[in-house]
C-alpha cells in the first residue's frame, strides 16, 4: 500500500525533547505554507517535551535567508538543533532550481560548520497545491516531519559517546 502522509511515524521512536533547545527559522514567503509548517514543528516538540522557553521561533523575509539565519543562530544561541523551513514553489523561470539548490548546499555547509543538525525542511513543489498538500493536508506536515528528526538527531548527538581506539 502506498504510503500518503508522509508525516506518519512511530510517536514511541521519537526521543523525549526534555532538556533539548531547538530554533525554529521560518520563511514568510508563502506564509499559508511556511506558517502551518512552524505550527506543526512547535507542536510536536511540545508534545514530545521540549519546554516552550527552549524553543526559538524567528521569522526570515524568505527560504534563501534560511541559510545566513541558521548560521547565525548556530553562532549566537546554545540551541543544539535548527529547523528550517520554507516554501518554493515553480515558476516560469530558472529562480526555482537557484534557490532550491543554494539553500540545500547551503545549509548543509552550516551543519557542517556548527557540528550540529540543521533540519531542512524546506518543500520545493511545482504547485501551491502540493506545498499545501505537504503542510497539513492529505501529505502531513514537512514542519512535524523536522521537529521529529532534529529530536532524533538531538539524541543522537548526546548518546554518542567516542572510545579510544585501543
Amino acid at each position: 500500500m502506498k504510503k500518503t502522509n508522509l508525516s506518519d511515524f512511530d510517536p514511541t521512536s521519537v526521543p523525549n525533547g526534555k532538556g533539548y533547545r531547538v530554533g525554529i527559522i521560518a520563511a514568510e514567503w508563502n506564509p499559508e505554507v511556511t506558517n502551518a509548517m512552524c505550527q506543526g514543528a512547535f507542536d510536536t516538540l511540545r508534545e514530545h517535551g521540549v519546554l516552550k522557553k527552549d524553543i526559538t521561533v524567528i521569522r526570515v523575509p524568505g527560504t534563501y535567508e534560511l541559510t545566513t539565519a541558521a548560521n547565525i543562530m548556530l553562532d549566537r544561541t546554545f540551541v543544539d538543533a535548527v529547523i528550517c523551513i520554507g516554501c518554493v514553489i515553480q515558476g516560469e523561470t530558472r529562480h526555482f532550481e537557484f534557490i532550491c539548490q543554494a539553500v540545500s548546499q547551503g545549509l548543509t555547509n552550516v551543519a557542517l560548520k556548527h557540528n550540529k543538525p540543521v533540519i531542512f525542511s524546506v518543500l520545493t513543489c511545482d504547485t501551491m497545491q502540493q506545498a499545501l498538500d505537504r503542510a497539513g493536508g492529505c501529505h502531513g506536515n514537512k514542519g512535524v516531519e523536522g521537529a521529529v528528526t532534529a529530536l532524533k538527531m538531538i539524541h543522537l548527538d548526546r548518546g554518542i559517546v567516542f572510545k579510544a581506539p585501543f
